[in-house]
């Protein structure tokens, strides 16, 4: 069972997501490398919802393939190019998460191996 921890005398979280999520003991754990924009077919949208899209899609295959989804998810990484794309990702964030809300982070970034991708998402899963 899943803890979120969002004292009251902390700012409350942004967005849906906790301040701190602690968890029992024991379990097996996922780690991703972080998922860029890009369809299987390597076709990149040339934006940034469509490719957090394509980014949490991809993440809820490899959570499939290792028997878990998206309630398993801990910890959530996000990094971004751009500022303005800050409430676009959140939204589409916001779309794959579940109460208790993982703990997340979202980083904005120079750039990524190829000038297209606008977002990057990582996530670490922990099934009791």
């Amino acid at each position: 069972m899943k803890t979120a921890h969002n004292p009251p005398h902390v700012r409350r979280p942004f967005g849906a997501y906790s301040h701190g999520l602690s968890l029992p003991a024991g379990g097996r754990m996922l780690v991703t490398s972080g998922q860029l924009g890009i369809s299987a077919e390597d076709r990149v949208p040339p934006d940034v919802e469509a490719q957090a899209v394509l980014c949490f899609e991809a993440i809820g295959a490899i959570l499939a393939d290792a028997g878990m989804d998206f309630g398993d998810v801990i910890r959530i990484g996000g990094f971004v190019t751009r500022r303005e794309d800050f409430p676009v990702y959140m939204a589409v964030r916001d779309r794959y998460t579940r109460a208790p809300y993982p703990v997340s982070t979202l980083v904005i970034v120079s750039g990524f191996t190829r000038p297209e991708f606008l977002v990057e998402v990582e996530v670490t899963a922990l099934r009791a």
